[in-house]
């Protein structure tokens, strides 16, 4: 099976644990790697070739210069004239100031009290998807859903740790209804939504799967051939 980037750091974010869910860095971490996958998916692709004629790059910032837009995980798209590229550690695609955003994604994990805060999420999802589009209107929009399906979880607030069952319902009790509702009032603000279905107690020695592995990478995989091929149409 290829051996996509994005999901080995989504997976290595919980095999490092503990996860943090008030760490803003993580869903920039994951997403930049969208890139790099899109990259290596087929050398022969517009998308690559460009990046290897040094047209466009990825932005960790997501600032384009005279756009006030609200930044979102990964942005990618054209550099900036008089920039050059530049290499990024951990990343085949380098990094550059990019003018507007040909590709845009989002990241967002829910490990637990996912209906709680479920309107809240799909809120910051849309949302994302329109500031990706006022820097540039034709720009591919990606969402990227995990959706946690243990049978427990704890999750941490400074010193204090939270466990399921004591603190509200187990990941598994309310996975099924995250994602109707995620996919019923949030892939439509979207070229493309993936749901990233895992399984991670978020406990010593923080354990990982995917239940539906195989799944997870052929639906991941579909959507990158998507990507690329749109952004060569583009």
């Amino acid at each position: 099976m290829p051996d996509f980037k994005l999901l080995a750091k989504f997976e290595q974010t919980f095999r490092d644990g503990p996860y943090l869910h008030r760490n803003s860095q993580i869903g920039n971490r994951i997403a930049d790697y969208l890139i790099d996958d899109l990259y290596d998916l087929d050398p022969t692709s517009q998308l690559h070739r460009d990046v290897d004629n040094g047209r466009v790059a990825l932005n960790p910032k997501g600032v384009s210069p005279g756009l006030k837009a609200r930044r979102g995980d990964g942005s990618f798209g054209p550099i900036v004239p008089g920039h050059t590229p530049r290499l990024y550690a951990g990343h085949t695609v380098p990094i550059a100031a990019t003018s507007e955003v040909d590709i845009g994604a989002e990241v967002k994990i829910l490990a637990k009290a996912m209906i709680k805060q479920i309107d809240r999420v799909i809120s910051d999802l849309c949302r994302q998807s329109a500031e990706f589009r006022v820097k540039s209107p034709d720009a591919q929009t990606v969402a990227l859903v995990g959706i946690n399906v243990a049978p427990q979880y704890v999750s941490f607030e400074g010193d204090r740790s939270y466990l399921t069952g004591e603190s509200g319902p187990h990941p598994v009790q309310e996975a099924d209804e995250a994602e109707r509702r995620i996919l019923t009032s949030a892939a439509s603000c979207f070229d493309e939504l993936l749901i990233l279905r895992f399984r991670a107690t978020n406990l010593p020695p923080y354990e990982f799967n995917w239940p539906h592995e195989p799944q997870t990478r052929d639906r991941y995989g579909a959507m990158l051939a998507r990507i690329v091929r749109a952004y060569a149409r583009a």
